[in-house]
């Protein structure tokens, strides 16, 4: 069974006894009822509390029957644990929704902080219950139930061997792995440790060991503190930790297991020990006196979160002493606490007159600020009742439903041609939600909130946009880099080769136009990745459309001088002269210019603007108030794109020594079967989905003017030079 303050810190029931003659059964050895702070109840709750920390060592013969002898030093905290454990107990009674009708009794004793205090305690509890009811004592001990607030072994986590042990702490399994990262962070890697005899701290001192070794640590030494240690063994731990070289010590123990040994290093002035504490005594207030200060000054260790419970503090403040009997505790806590004493039969004290004020003291009783195992006090009461409540209300006769309710996170649908008793149930859509069982409707959760993957509730939404850390980003954004640094790439052979005929036939000054045009197509890609903003959002839309208008003009000029040449009699001829550099330029405005008016006009008068879409999830997009301007963006598009393949078309017979129709034609089929199959794609992709749709359109579309266009020539200009020359424009290539 688990030790000291492994079993003997819970609510329920725990224990010393011994056997009768017969051996069939226990029966008490001292003539004494513990002493116990209790209330009646329909339902008796046991709860067990160190409220002393020094118990007597049991001097059994079994010649005579033991005197009784009590514990002594008083804790003023623990005494807060056992409050706490009342306090809860009539909370919970004035709940009309908690065990309504059902009355909670409490009966609490002191387990001393020893094994056999404790058992003695146990069968005390064990022997009301017998005389309450008329089992026997197995029937009695099958049903016992504990719920520690204070027990962390890792031992107790075995339900086979601990079947009905629950607790509301954590296991020491999250302790020492804590520990062992303390320390190997610090690099404190040569320690000792120091124990007790018992469960907790041997359990809990062997699992810091094996971990702290895999991490590369040396245990120096181990010491243990015994039961109840003689002033001969305490000197000599004392002297064995003044003398052993590891300055960091590891100690799992309570502060009434170590007190004495402390109090002995303390008197010697030991400094120079850093002490890295288990929970069970890094918050003790007992060890917080100006006696210890030097000894403990920078102690380490983790300890329990604290909390406020409303209303635990003016409970505290107004517990007053009483001569009624089963009060005991409180009188021995007021004793303690005002240096008094209720017989009037010490000359040392004064007499207790029970109007003494509560609020200015200043004990460990009192701080309520933040309470930590008070905490798991409440928890482990209320986690009683609740257990009570439920399987008081537990019913049990026969289920009879076509079908069942359907669970939180569905709804109800109705089944065709049935009874409206048999129905389906569908998961909530996204964005909607259903937290109670059976619902016919899902519930649309608000603005900018979504539904958790169980659709039970609504929380805040993430944001979602085309992030430029994002795969999908990350790929777009090499693209345009790609493309940028390769149409740069282009223009410097175009510009290092601009007196050769291959880059001044067709208009030089145009080829370089359009190289600019196509480098604003794929920078203007950069406008649609990322968070969008006031900017991006005025910007990308007028952006490509402008871009690509400026693109398409300068092809549909370069289209219109190769049908124009080839058409004249000779180079020189009017029809040509007529369409000269000057009408070029004026004709690549004035295709341009209507695109620039109408973004103009739609950024005046219905700007995009950031909008946060709830739809899907949360998506941060270009909201566009008038839908109609980005259509007639891309129609105008469209338009210019069409006479370009219309003109290109119609030359693409042109003979082979002069190809330029013919890669026109092949671009601008590209460049349709882009923005053709964009369409359908750009309106059923939700979300981020469709600005990337749109991203990838335009660097399609722009790689595929780029390389229909210029690469063919760069072949020539750079591979094949022979057919760079003014011949080469006029008549057959050489072979």
């Amino acid at each position: 069974t688990p030790t000291v303050r492994e079993g003997v810190n819970s609510l329920g029931i725990q224990g010393s006894s011994g056997f009768d003659s017969s051996f069939n059964e226990c029966v008490e050895l001292v003539d004494s009822e513990s002493l116990a702070l209790q209330a009646e109840g329909d339902i008796v709750i046991g709860g067990f509390f160190p409220l002393h920390y020094v118990a007597p060592e049991p001097q059994h013969s079994y010649s005579s029957k033991p005197y009784y002898t009590p514990c002594s030093g008083f804790d003023h905290r623990a005494f807060r644990w056992m409050m706490t454990m009342v306090f809860a107990v009539e909370e919970i009674n004035h709940d009309s929704s908690l065990l309504p009708g059902v009355k909670l009794g409490y009966w609490i004793t002191d387990s001393c902080d020893h094994v056999h205090t404790s058992m003695r305690a146990l069968f005390n509890l064990i022997s009301l219950s017998k005389a309450l009811s008329a089992e026997t004592k197995e029937e009695t001990g099958n049903r016992l139930n504990a719920v520690s607030y204070f027990a962390t072994c890792t031992c107790l986590t075995d339900k086979n061997v601990y079947p009905s042990f629950l607790r509301t702490v954590p296991s020491d399994i999250f302790q020492v792995r804590g520990l062992v990262q303390l320390v190997t962070f610090l690099d404190w890697l040569w320690v000792g440790t120091v124990g007790s005899m018992d469960d907790y701290s041997q359990y809990g001192i062997q699992a810091f060991t094996n971990q702290f070794r895999q991490q590369g640590g040396c245990v120096a030494f181990h010491l243990t503190v015994p039961k109840s240690p003689t002033r001969g063994q305490i000197e000599e731990l004392a002297d064995r930790l003044q003398s052993l070289t590891a300055r960091v010590i590891v100690v799992f123990a309570t502060e009434g297991q170590l007190l004495k040994l402390l109090l002995e290093l303390a008197q010697r002035n030991v400094t120079g020990i850093q002490w890295v504490a288990s929970e069970a005594w890094v918050t003790a207030s007992l060890l917080t006196s100006p006696d210890f200060h030097l000894l403990l000054e920078g102690t380490l260790g983790f300890s329990f979160p604290g909390v406020t419970i409303p209303g635990l503090e003016e409970f505290l403040l107004n517990v007053r002493p009483s001569p009624e009997p089963q009060t005991e505790f409180v009188n021995m806590f007021w004793e303690e606490l005002f240096d008094c004493n209720f017989e009037n039969n010490s000359w040392s004290f004064p007499v207790c007159t029970g109007s003494e004020d509560l609020r200015y003291t200043d004990s460990s009783y009192t701080d309520v600020s933040q309470v930590r195992i008070s905490y798991s006090v409440y928890k482990a009461v209320y986690a009683i009742a609740h257990a009570l409540h439920n399987l008081l209300n537990c019913d049990s006769v026969p289920v009879s439903v076509c079908s069942a309710p359907c669970p939180s996170g569905s709804r109800q649908a109705s089944r065709p041609r049935q009874p409206k008793c048999c129905f389906d149930c569908l998961p909530c859509a996204d964005g909607e939600i259903s937290n109670q069982t059976g619902s016919t409707e899902c519930t649309k959760c608000p603005e900018l909130y979504w539904s958790d993957k169980d659709r039970v509730k609504c929380v805040a939404g993430v944001e979602e946009f085309l992030s430029f850390s994002e795969t999908m980003g990350i790929i777009l954004v090499v693209l345009t880099v790609l493309g940028v640094l390769l149409t740069t790439i282009i223009t410097t052979i175009f510009h290092h080769f601009r007196t050769t005929p291959i880059v001044k036939a067709n208009n030089s000054e145009i080829s370089f136009l359009l190289l600019l045009s196509l480098t604003l197509c794929f920078l203007c890609s950069l406008a649609f990745i990322g968070q969008p903003s006031a900017w991006t959002c005025k910007l990308r839309q007028p952006a490509f459309g402008i871009s690509f208008v400026l693109c398409l003009s300068c092809l549909l000029v370069k289209t219109i001088v190769v049908l124009l040449a080839f058409q004249a009699n000779a180079p020189s001829s009017t029809t040509l002269r007529l369409f000269g550099p000057y009408q070029q330029r004026t004709l690549i405005l004035c295709t341009t210019a209507p695109q620039v008016f109408l973004c103009a006009g739609w950024l005046l008068g219905a700007p995009p603007f950031p909008f946060r879409n709830p739809t899907y999830q949360i998506v941060v997009e270009c909201k566009e108030p008038w839908p109609a301007g980005f259509y007639l963006v891309l129609g105008y598009i469209g338009l210019l794109a069409f006479l370009c393949l219309l003109l290109a078309f119609l030359g693409r017979k042109l003979p082979d020594r002069f190809n330029e129709a013919k890669l026109i034609t092949f671009s601008m089929l590209i460049f349709w079967a882009v923005w053709i199959s964009f369409i359908p794609a750009y309106v059923s992709s939700p979300g981020k989905f469709s600005v990337a749709v749109e991203t990838f359109a335009i660097l399609a579309s722009s790689f595929g003017l780029l390389l229909c266009i210029f690469v063919p020539k760069c072949y020539i200009i750079l591979l094949h030079p022979e057919q760079n020359i003014k011949k080469g424009m006029t008549g057959k290539y050489p072979r």
